[in-house]
């Protein structure tokens, strides 16, 4: 299987991956994707042909094989690598759909553009994204478990016995290399784990950055109103300063000022007055 266009494709979600993803993607292709076309599959070559019951019976070693390896290590890897590299996918096919609904936009609207960045995770490509993550996550905890249903364990006996028909009783068969084979399994178990590890860790943190954006523009907004609402009272109060304050009623404080020199000229007659009597007394 030649997996460099699969690599070709799958270099393009980079650009839209966060430091997670960009990890898990070397992870995958380096750790994964190497070692299983650069060794595994060697190791795993000769396991039919190699393998070798002590009984001549024909077709004895064919089905205990059989019972022994339901599925080749080297196919169920294959399966694994396919199922969880394929959800990349679908984030560069969303990604190519609103860039294509973008250039529709532009040209019904001479220039003006209906994403300012169609790669940025944002509605409904953040929730592609996420369903990728566990779509990839769930991927490969479900070959692991297969994986340990299938051969109980992770390990490879060196030898196996077996007591189906037409064997004429129980006999012993051996497979090759079985301490190279268990290495290289407890290799890509190990490096499956760590992949499961990135997604999850990937997972808490687009969540984690998405709720704490929520926060932010909440308290934004709780600022705004209350910046707004204090606006608000300063000004009525202002206002009712102003109706009830006479220095700022133009005709009141006319009114007031008309009033108290009316006083102070009656005052002044009542002091005129009042002197004229104290003369006339004094004549007499």
């Amino acid at each position: 299987m030649n997996w460099s266009g699969l690599e070709n494709i799958l270099s393009g979600v980079n650009k839209y991956s966060t430091a997670f993803g960009r990890i898990w993607l070397s992870m995958v292709f380096v750790f994964r994707v190497m070692v299983f076309v650069v060794a595994a599959q060697r190791v795993w070559g000769d396991e039919s042909k190699d393998f070798v019951c002590n009984t001549r019976q024909p077709g004895c070693t064919n089905v205990c094989y059989d019972h022994i390896f339901p599925i080749s290590h080297i196919r169920l890897w294959a399966l694994q690598l396919i199922f969880v590299t394929c959800p990349s996918l679908m984030v560069i096919a969303h990604v190519k759909f609103r860039e294509g609904k973008d250039m529709k936009y532009v040209a019904e609207h001479h220039g003006s553009h209906l994403y300012a960045n169609p790669g940025k995770k944002r509605g409904g490509l953040w929730w592609t994204y996420l369903a990728s993550l566990i779509f990839k996550a769930g991927f490969d905890m479900s070959f692991l478990y297969i994986l340990y249903r299938i051969y109980h364990g992770y390990d490879l006996p060196r030898l196996s016995k077996c007591a189906l028909e037409p064997c004429p009783n129980t006999v012993d068969c051996f497979i090759s290399r079985p301490t190279e084979k268990k290495i290289f399994m407890l290799f890509m178990v190990i490096s499956s784990a760590l992949c499961i590890f990135m997604c999850v860790c990937e997972m808490f943190y687009l969540i984690g950055k998405r709720i704490s954006k929520l926060l932010k523009i909440r308290h934004d907004n709780q600022s705004l109103l209350q910046s707004k609402g204090a606006t608000t009272s300063a000004h009525i109060c202002s206002e009712k300063t102003k109706r009830e304050s006479p220095v700022c009623d133009r005709p009141a404080l006319a009114q007031l000022l008309c009033l108290i020199h009316a006083l102070h000229n009656r005052l002044c007659a009542q002091t005129a007055v009042h002197r004229a009597i104290q003369q006339l007394f004094a004549l007499l």
